[in-house]
C-alpha cells in the first residue's frame, strides 16, 4: 500500500477525532475563541515537530511563489476552522463532518480548473456519493 494512502487515513482518523473533542470543547467556549486555542496549540506542536525533524533550515529554500500559495492555504484554513466550530457548537458533529466533507467535491471542482486534473465518471460519481452521503447524514 502506498505510504500517501496510509497517511491519507492517518489524516481522516485524527480529523474524526477533532470533530469529537471541538464538539465537547466547544459546548460552553465561544467557537473562534477555540479555532484561536485550537491553533495556538497546533503551532506549537507543528513548531516542535519541525524543530525536532531538523526542518527549520529549511525555510529560506520556501519561494515567494509557494510562500505566497502556503499563506492563502493558512488563510483558507483558518476560515474552515472557524466555520467548522461554528458549526460544531449550533450543530451535531456527524451532520457537521459529513458536510464538512464534502470539501472533496470542491476539491474536484478546482482541481479540474486550476490543476488540470482529469473528470472522470469515476471522479464524478464519487464526488455524487459524497454528496448523497452527506445529505442523508443531515436529513433527519
Amino acid at each position: 500500500m502506498p505510504t500517501w494512502i496510509i497517511f491519507a487515513i492517518l489524516s481522516a482518523f485524527f480529523a474524526s477525532l477533532v470533530a469529537i473533542f471541538g464538539k465537547i470543547g466547544v459546548q460552553s467556549v465561544d467557537s473562534t475563541l477555540a479555532t484561536t486555542v485550537r491553533s495556538i496549540i497546533m503551532a506549537l506542536f507543528l513548531s516542535v515537530v519541525a524543530i525536532s525533524l531538523g526542518k527549520v533550515n529549511l525555510l529560506g529554500t520556501i519561494d515567494r511563489r509557494a510562500l505566497l500559495y502556503i499563506v492563502l492555504s493558512g488563510i483558507a484554513g483558518a476560515l474552515s476552522w472557524v466555520a467548522y466550530f461554528y458549526a460544531l457548537k449550533h450543530g451535531p458533529a456527524t451532520a457537521v463532518a459529513a458536510l464538512d466533507r464534502t470539501s472533496v467535491i470542491f476539491v474536484l471542482i478546482f482541481s479540474v480548473l486550476f490543476l488540470n486534473e482529469h473528470f472522470t465518471w469515476q471522479t464524478g460519481l464519487g464526488a455524487l456519493f459524497v454528496a448523497i452521503g452527506a445529505m442523508l447524514m443531515v436529513i433527519k
